[in-house]
């Protein structure tokens, strides 16, 4: 069986109540895309489920489970696939819009990974540190970093026997050599699950919109012999520089300029020595935890900043 197939007939079995459609004609729409357009298979999908959703009245929290199947959160490659997943909660953080009731990190054997659950989908609230079987819930991929999404026909079992959650975090350490463009103090786009940052007021995926500030410092550790990028979020970026959020906009309002926070920060961190440790995602060691160590002889510094600076 094809690999248009299969999606064909996942996508017929999520619309079985809501469309008459048959296999042959999905696939043949799904074919033309891919193979006639060039369209990469997940966006074909993606397209022709969309179309189909429009054409239905639907939203997507609406589909059936279209071949949900157990997996581990290893196994998730692909974008919205339904799938049910044996997890423990690992970590809730603060949602940054009304819209999400939960967001946090799950994990399993495998290793560990974001959830959403939307406030429309009117779930039971997870508990941090408790496991659970998470029945038909879709996945989700931006940058090639992917994460589950609960939604309202999620069915939550809450299990008495812990889940055993592997460690899938990195560590690097080095001279913080260069903090690169997109640092500082940023905008995000505010709509329902989508993290973007804005580039000029505009998200990629949802055009112009009023973003909301957020802290981050992507930069770049260099031991001598291999370089890691890494990435702090709000909180290890507050904690790392001594700057709050609120801090970042007023000095950013004083200056009339967004770009100071990142200047201001780039003078305080450049040159020091740290060990990170948290989570690969891409070419990224996205930090959860750090320290500074003792700096190594002067000339050494020196050495991987002026290098830094000719990359």
């Amino acid at each position: 069986m094809s690999d248009l197939r299969t999606h064909a007939e996942e996508i017929v079995s999520q619309f079985s109540d809501h469309l008459d459609l048959t296999v042959d004609e999905v696939e043949e729409r799904l074919d033309n895309l891919v193979n006639e357009y060039r369209v990469p298979v997940d966006e074909a999908r993606r397209s022709v489920t969309n179309s189909y959703l429009d054409e239905a009245g639907m939203e997507r929290d609406d589909l059936g489970r279209g071949g949900s199947q157990e997996v581990t959160l290893g196994d998730i490659d692909a974008d919205e696939q339904w799938v049910d997943v044996t997890v423990k909660l690992v970590d809730l953080w603060e949602p940054r819009s009304d819209a999400i009731s939960q967001v946090g990190l799950v994990g399993d054997e495998s290793g560990t990974m974001k959830f959403v659950a939307f406030t429309t989908s009117d779930l039971p609230e997870l508990e941090e540190g408790k496991s659970y079987k998470l029945s038909n819930v879709v996945t989700d991929e931006y940058q090639g970093n992917f994460s589950v999404k609960l939604n309202r026909t999620t069915t939550i079992t809450e299990l008495d026997e812990e889940v055993e959650v592997g460690d899938d975090s990195s560590e690097a350490e080095g001279a913080l050599v260069d903090i690169q463009s997109g640092s500082g103090l940023i905008k995000r786009c505010p709509e329902e699950d989508c993290t973007r940052v804005l580039q000029n007021g505009r998200c990629s995926e949802h055009g112009n919109v009023e973003g909301e500030f957020d802290l981050r410092i992507k930069g770049v550790l260099d031991d001598g012999a291999e370089v890691h990028e890494v990435i702090f979020g709000r909180e290890t970026t507050e904690e790392l520089t001594g700057v709050t959020l609120d801090e970042a906009k007023q000095r950013a309002m004083d200056a009339l300029d967004t770009t100071v926070v990142a200047e201001d920060m780039r003078a305080d961190v450049l040159g020091r020595y740290y060990r990170v440790r948290g989570p690969t995602f891409g070419r990224y060691l996205l930090v959860d935890e750090f320290e500074q160590l003792s700096a190594p002889a002067a000339a050494d510094a020196s050495a991987l900043l002026s290098d830094a600076r000719s990359i």
